[in-house]
């Protein structure tokens, strides 16, 4: 599983001209699931983004998490995250997973942000998406579990 986390002042997702999914202060989670990702991939990486501590306190240092800032997620399954680019000029999405196994696995992701008290939005898997985003910072981080594996 990866993720693509940034830091937002504001996000939101559009789907055929509608806002489907809007925050305010928190985080964009783009998220891609690979083949043989499961419930440990999941609990492991929401853990981790909900107390990752890149939030600034009151001296401007990174040392508040999402929790704390009490800030929401918006959660957007991307799979091109998993494209492997390396060869030829056209990606492979070999190790992405299925849409079958993919879906219901974002949703228990979705699931597990909520279980951790995050105020959770989503976009729609499988559409054609327009993200727009402020980005706070910039912060940008790139989290994965390949060590899990």
């Amino acid at each position: 599983m990866i993720a693509v986390i940034q830091r937002v002042s504001q996000a939101q997702v559009m789907v055929e001209g509608e806002v489907v999914a809007m925050i305010d202060k928190g985080l964009l989670i783009l998220l891609g699931v690979e083949r043989g990702d499961g419930a440990r991939e999941i609990k492991y990486l929401a853990d981790k983004i909900v107390n990752l501590r890149i939030f600034d306190n009151e001296e401007g240092k990174f040392d508040l998490s999402l929790a704390d800032v009490e800030g929401s997620a918006l959660i957007v399954s991307q799979f091109t995250l998993l494209g492997a680019w390396q060869k030829g000029r056209r990606p492979s999405y070999e190790a992405a997973a299925v849409p079958e196994i993919a879906s219901p696995l974002v949703g228990q992701f979705v699931e597990e942000i909520q279980k951790l008290n995050i105020p959770t939005e989503t976009g729609i898997f499988g559409a054609h998406m327009e993200v727009s985003l402020i980005n706070d910072g910039p912060v940008t981080f790139t989290l994965d579990t390949a060590h899990l594996k």
